[in-house]
């Protein structure tokens, strides 16, 4: 299987901002594994803002465009020096793209993106993709890693992309205020019921950022690609998802 697997930033990082050093050692592993086992890994990884607020002991995460800017120039810098260490460890190479809107909606720099991210599989790198929030403005952002991980599933034709969040899965509703919120396994279809479950952005029906996985499952099932929304607390539960077990909500792409 050709396999995307987009990290969220609660899942490399603690509260703190700091590394989740155990965390991001079992990720690699079990990624590592999966490789050996044959399977095209695809990484889309979070967490350089969040990385460099940690780096800089500020207090919490800055809000003017700059010192986020500057936050992720450094934090990319930790995010790529632990993910080269950890994949070393199982003889792995791993290799780095930024990119922006501009890379996607430009035909001549979608190829060109395409085509290298093509050849890094091919040569048994695993690509680690992030948005390139140094330089990245209104203008030219992608705007989230979950639309990311979408774009580059369909663009390198993967079988599966899982989302691991900070969130079990899609909720009947906000689990994080009503006990009684019921985990829905699969989604055969999205409709607009399934919609309204995700919330719009930024408000609060919205849980774990899934509006914007919503999204992204529609980008990836109408090209026929599963998509799967895990906690990543326990990077192991990614046995299971590529085995074809029940784990958080999958979306099935239409075949």
């Amino acid at each position: 299987m050709r396999i995307v697997v987009k990290i969220g930033t609660s899942t490399l990082t603690h509260s703190t901002g700091l590394i989740n050093i155990r965390r991001v050692e079992q990720l690699c592993r079990v990624l590592s594994d999966l490789k050996n086992a044959g399977h095209d890994i695809i990484m889309v990884s979070s967490g350089a803002i969040g990385m460099g607020v940690g780096k800089l002991s500020l207090n919490e995460k800055p809000t003017d465009i700059p010192t986020k800017q500057a936050c992720a120039a450094l934090g990319q810098c930790e995010l790529m020096y632990t993910y080269d260490q950890e994949f070393s460890k199982y003889n792995h190479n791993v290799a780095q793209i930024l990119i922006t809107s501009a890379d996607v909606e430009n035909e001549k720099y979608h190829n060109n993106f395409r085509n290298t991210l093509s050849r890094l599989v091919e040569l048994g790198v695993i690509p680690i993709i992030n948005e390139n929030d140094s330089i990245s403005t209104e203008e030219i952002s992608i705007g989230d890693n979950d639309t990311l991980g979408a774009i580059v599933a369909v663009s390198v034709n993967a079988d599966l992309i899982i989302i691991l969040s900070d969130i079990d899965g899609l909720y009947d509703k906000n689990p994080r205020t009503n006990p009684d919120a019921k985990l829905i396994s699969e989604v055969r279809e999205i409709t607009p019921e399934i919609t309204v479950m995700g919330g719009s952005a930024g408000s609060g029906l919205a849980t774990g950022g899934m509006h914007t996985k919503i999204k992204a499952a529609h980008i990836v099932t109408e090209k026929g690609i599963d998509m799967v929304i895990a906690n990543g607390s326990n990077p192991d539960c990614l046995y299971k998802i590529v085995e074809g077990g029940s784990v958080g909500t999958r979306f099935y792409g239409r075949k």
